[in-house]
């Protein structure tokens, strides 16, 4: 028996990121949908719940920080935040607004997927078998 694979959602407005992460998550066997802003990764998220929520902060509109705020105010979907945002503050207040790992680009693909992993081992998500 199989369970079915994790569901992930990547929100970022540049599509070579939301195109380079989704395709290397659905490689590893994740259920990927993609948003390029912080509303639509929130209509989302209210549609269907994620497993996982890969979010960049700099966002049109809503940023990734507010992103974060409401979907911790939903529930607990772990977030990994993925960001040109490098400096230890930008880290701090990302994770003490409630994302649970936090990634800066330019990063390694292997790295991501090794947070991901992590971070679904956490919550007893999977890649599908």
């Amino acid at each position: 028996m199989t369970s079915a694979p994790a569901r992930i959602l990547v929100v970022d407005d540049e599509e070579s990121i939301l195109q380079f992460v989704s395709y290397n998550l659905r490689k590893e066997g994740y259920d990927v949908t993609t948003a390029p802003d912080g509303q639509v990764a929130l209509d989302l998220a209210a549609e269907n719940p994620f497993d996982l929520v890969v979010l960049d902060i700099m966002l049109p509109g809503l940023d990734g920080y507010e992103v974060c705020r409401r979907l911790r105010a939903a529930g607990d979907t772990p977030v990994l935040f993925l960001s040109a945002r490098d400096t230890e503050l930008d880290k701090v207040v990302g994770l003490e607004l409630g994302g649970d790992d936090y990634l800066a680009k330019p990063f390694g693909v292997r790295e991501l997927i090794a947070r991901v992993k992590a971070l679904l081992r956490r919550t007893g998500q999977r890649a599908a078998d």
